[in-house]
């Protein structure tokens, strides 16, 4: 690595989407992408090479057989507006276009995005130059030269690839169900570093009676029959999150991994769950679920990007007002569970409705 490269961050925020072929993209997949990423989406056609520019919950957009790269904004640097969505001019070079997926420490401000800061720095350098500059940090980017109808990626290896679809993270395929029990459920202490991002399904049980053991943690016990039908919550993760869960409950030295049978909603489900090899006796204490104590969430960026900046400009029709006053708002649609996303907006989980934050507090109480 550089020493450029240690100014990086780890924070990969966005995601560009890149499909060549006359596929369709998955509509749950354009649906994660623009709740995990909801601050701009910006689309190269690649049938035509032009650009446009739309609100991330205009995803069904990307719903066709048409080949693009598609960005979805995650702000973490500059304002939110239609002049920070990506993709960006290379400077001088006006052909040259660059889509970015991640953040760099000391580029940008209050009201421009480091990708644009970058992307006008390029321009004053050679073209042959972009390829080292470029790699030398731990993100993903595309560059697009509308003149010759070409593009380049870099840093392809940290792309994940799947049915003829390059995704700069894999966060956005979220294809593995899990069940969890303890400090991951909805609200509690992990789910804000683990599952913020996941797809929750809702609130079920298993199938099958299991022993819940609590001291201090809880353990679920792999004896089937033995104690309740366990309150679990059930999310979608992609394989980098369930990777990171593992690493969590130390699977396989500690905890292991194993399906079971969960019922939500009148469905039976087949979910990932965490068995502790614990001992009970006919005198060990089971329980139903776990409670615990349900932690302020953590700030916006807290724990993952660390800025100075604030954001100000609020455009798209997107109302620049206080933090929400009501301590728990419901969807105006199916009256779930919204989560604010610190740009006046709230999202479903249940419906997958935007709504502004005037919106849904004016329904409240």
């Amino acid at each position: 690595m550089s020493s450029k490269t240690l100014l990086t961050n780890q924070i990969t925020m966005c995601v560009i989407i890149i499909k060549q072929k006359n596929n369709v993209m998955p509509t749950e997949v354009a649906k994660n992408s623009a709740r995990i990423n909801p601050h701009g989406l910006g689309i190269i056609w690649l049938d035509t090479f032009e650009v446009t520019y739309h609100k991330s919950k205009e995803y069904k957009q990307l719903i066709t057989e048409r080949p693009f790269i598609a960005h979805f904004r995650y702000a973490t640097v500059g304002a939110i507006n239609k002049e920070n969505t990506h993709p960006f001019v290379c400077g001088r070079n006006t052909d040259e276009m660059l889509m970015m997926n991640g953040t760099i420490k000391g580029l940008g401000n209050d009201k421009v995005c480091d990708s644009k800061a970058l992307a006008i720095q390029l321009g004053s350098k050679p073209r042959q130059t972009w390829k080292t500059e470029l790699e030398q940090y731990d993100c993903r980017f595309v560059s697009v030269n509308l003149r010759t109808r070409s593009f380049q990626i870099y840093n392809r290896n940290l792309y994940t690839y799947r049915d003829g679809i390059w995704y700069s993270k894999d966060n956005v395929l979220q294809e593995n169900l899990i069940a969890v029990y303890g400090t991951l459920k909805k609200g509690f202490g992990n789910y804000f570093h683990y599952l913020k991002n996941a797809k929750y399904i809702g609130r079920g049980t298993t199938a099958d009676k299991y022993p819940l053991v609590i001291k201090g943690l809880p353990y679920l016990v792999d004896k089937k029959g033995v104690g309740h039908n366990v309150v679990v919550d059930l999310f979608k993760v992609s394989d980098t999150q369930l990777k990171n869960i593992d690493a969590l409950e130390r699977h396989p030295r500690w905890y292991v991994r194993k399906q079971i049978k969960v019922t939500s909603q009148g469905r039976t489900y087949t979910a990932w769950t965490y068995f502790n090899p614990q001992e009970i006796t006919p005198s060990t204490e089971l329980h139903k679920s776990f409670k615990h104590h349900v932690p302020q969430e953590p700030s916006l960026f807290e724990s993952d990007v660390d800025l100075n900046e604030t954001h100000t400009t609020i455009e798209y029709g997107w109302d620049d007002n206080d933090f929400p006053t009501s301590e728990t708002p419901t969807c105006i649609d199916c009256y779930g569970d919204v989560d604010f996303d610190g740009f006046s907006n709230y999202y479903c989980s249940s419906c997958g409705g935007w709504f502004k934050e005037d919106e849904v507090l004016k329904y409240q109480n």
